[in-house]
């Protein structure tokens, strides 16, 4: 199976172009929700039955947590550090952390810390925890604890229309934000406001070797903070079909109807 995609892209150092061709390399089948990606091409694989199972790019079964329903629905997971996996649980304010073989290290009831409406979380920079915490409009810096240990300007002071980021990617000594209604936000670990940009409406958020990912339902967008160049690619029938697409060096992966397809470039 081969698809094609038009215009260019750049991605870190390869190339996109109308003559790249995608080659299917393998799919794995299932009642998937959703899956996930780290930066060694495992694959975190979220069933509807209230499983995470973690897989080799080889198609390996490597681990199983079994209690992803434990804690309620599952909101986000992210798998930035292979070596701590974080689940939360937005209706319960419950982060769970988990070892690479998806083993509870430990959990965080964020309402003992007096959190009660936690947005979004991430993985920090020190191997600590970022939050926005929606009622004070402020990101957080926590430990395994839940202990506050830094915290940013409030929001309300800096923005006329306050963001409510539903990602926070901490990558290259920086922190990125998404709201898919304001757009993106790029601070520094002090709370300085580096950048704005006003993409709206995008799915799939990433930031990969300093470079923007999103799309919409039309295009796969890609930038790289400070320039003005803004590319896009035409998606593929078959793209356009995907529930979710993540991009990575060398590959990308659709969650399809029951399935995680994996082609290589």
């Amino acid at each position: 199976m081969i698809f094609r995609l038009i215009f260019i892209l750049l991605l870190g150092p390869l190339m996109l172009n109308a003559q790249t061709e995608f080659r299917f390399e393998s799919s794995i089948s299932g009642d998937i929700q959703d899956f996930y990606v780290d930066n060694l091409n495992n694959i975190y694989l979220v069933y509807n039955e209230g499983r995470l199972k973690k897989v080799s790019p080889k198609g390996d079964s490597l681990a199983v947590f079994n209690d992803v329903r434990k804690f309620g629905k599952l909101s986000s997971v992210d798998v930035s550090n292979p070596l701590k996996i974080i689940l939360y649980y937005k209706d319960f304010s419950t982060i769970v952390v988990l070892d690479r073989f998806l083993n509870i290290r430990n959990s965080i009831d964020l309402r003992k810390e007096s959190l009660f409406q936690v947005r979004s979380v991430g993985q920090a920079y020190d191997n600590n925890i970022w939050i926005f915490d929606e009622q004070e409009s402020k990101i957080k810096r926590i430990a395994d604890d839940g202990r506050i240990i830094d915290q940013f300007t409030d929001f309300r002071l800096l923005f006329d229309t306050v963001p409510a980021p539903v990602n926070i990617i901490d990558q290259d000594k920086q922190l990125y934000l998404y709201d898919p209604l304001t757009g993106v936000y790029v601070f520094d670990y002090y709370g300085s406001l580096k950048r704005s940009l006003p993409f709206k409406g995008w799915k799939d958020f990433a930031v990969i070797n300093k470079s923007i990912f999103g799309r919409d339902d039309e295009y796969l967008y890609r930038y790289e903070p400070g320039t003005l160049d803004l590319q896009k690619l035409k998606l593929s029938t078959e793209m356009k079909a995907a529930k979710k697409i993540v991009v990575g060096p060398g590959k990308i992966y659709l969650l399809q109807d029951n399935q995680v397809s994996v082609f290589v470039f």
